[in-house]
């Protein structure tokens, strides 16, 4: 079993920028695919960026490729999730998901919610124009 905690969401202005911290605990990284979800009201749960522990695959979303940064520390089982230049459009709830087997090589699969066997709580951005 892996527990997930997500924290550092907030407002932003429109061009700001957050760092969302995804704490695991239990049975934690080893090689396990690690990834960002987010879910704004009304609408499915969507991909946002996802790696394996040896960094060799990093998916990231069109939407948020070149303003996110996935990455981990595995000394502290930390993950984090780095967003420059938000936009309004990013606005959702923010979730960390793990995998129980490694990252897949093709990104479709690591784009799957159901790929993912552990979630956090979530925790919401808000941007405002």
């Amino acid at each position: 079993q892996v527990q997930l905690v997500e924290s550092g969401g907030g407002l932003v202005q429109d061009g700001g920028s957050l760092r969302l911290s995804c704490a695991a605990s239990g049975r934690t990284f080893g090689s396990r695919a690690m990834a960002w979800f987010r879910q704004a009201p009304g609408k499915e749960r969507e991909f946002v960026a996802a790696f394996g522990w040896n960094y060799v695959n990093i998916y990231y979303a069109d939407s948020v490729k070149g303003r996110f940064t996935i990455s981990r520390v595995n000394a502290n089982n930390t993950m984090y999730l780095q967003m420059n230049s938000l936009k309004p459009e990013d606005t959702a709830v923010y979730y960390c998901a793990a995998a129980d087997v490694s990252l897949p090589r093709l990104k479709a699969y690591a784009a799957d919610t159901k790929f993912y066997q552990y979630w956090g709580q979530g925790t919401q951005v808000t941007v405002s124009s």
